[in-house]
């Protein structure tokens, strides 16, 4: 583990050079705790796969002061106070919500069926928040569902969308750009501007998919309010 200064404003802890399970155990762990503070002059903190960025108020405290709080934090060790919620969200696969399923299907030699089972059956782990608000990385994807990004990134994708990249799956916040293959959609919202927090997913969640069929969705669209 070191702790770096990354900026005037901000310290870098590092737990590794690259995505482990103990770098995901320290990565979290220590976020969670780090939060618990509720520190004020701690003003945002961005989990990664192996760091933690620390952004802090430079007038109300000093790179000797945070740094001298993370190694108490890190003097507990990462055992033993993980905390993880489990997030249940429903998609809708396929057809006018899920454009590159049948791709991932021929990928990965499976029925568009096989596939939405595969996808639905498997739990998964909320790395970190990233590329747009509430945007989480989801690992624990099926091997057999591990497929690359499109070539060429699309200009919009709608928030909701479930998609696929590489090793990892997740869901789209918002209407944005994106190049992942899109499965299926949620009707959750995944961010609120106004929520507290803003984002349904955490760092350290775990999270299931259920699959729903359009009636469902639609029910659900129409009565959807923030969490």
């Amino acid at each position: 583990m070191r702790i770096e200064i990354a900026s005037d404003m901000s310290l870098l802890v590092r737990f590794g050079e690259s995505a482990s399970p103990d770098c995901f155990r320290a990565v979290t762990t220590f976020f969670q705790r780090l939060r618990m503070l509720n520190d004020s002059r701690i003003r945002n903190l961005h989990p990664a796969y192996a760091t933690v960025l620390i952004d802090f108020d430079p007038l109300r405290m000093s790179h000797e002061e945070l740094s001298a709080m993370v190694e108490e934090l890190l003097a507990r060790g990462t055992e033993g106070d993980l905390r993880s919620r489990v997030v249940r969200i429903p998609v809708c696969y396929g057809d006018e919500f899920g454009q590159d399923l049948q791709f991932v299907a021929v990928h990965a030699g499976l029925s568009m069926g096989e596939v939405i089972q595969l996808h639905s059956s498997a739990r998964y782990v909320v790395h970190f928040l990233g590329f747009s608000p509430g945007f989480g990385y989801l690992g624990g994807l099926p091997k057999h569902l591990e497929c690359p990004r499109l070539e060429s990134p699309r200009k919009h994708v709608p928030a909701g969308s479930v998609g696929i990249a590489g090793t990892q799956t997740g869901v789209y916040p918002v209407d944005s750009p994106g190049g992942w293959r899109v499965i299926g959609r949620t009707p959750l919202r995944m961010f609120d501007p106004h929520g507290d927090p803003p984002t349904r997913l955490q760092p350290g969640d775990t999270v299931k998919f259920a699959p729903i069929d359009r009636a469902a969705f639609d029910e659900l669209a129409r009565t959807e309010r923030a969490w």
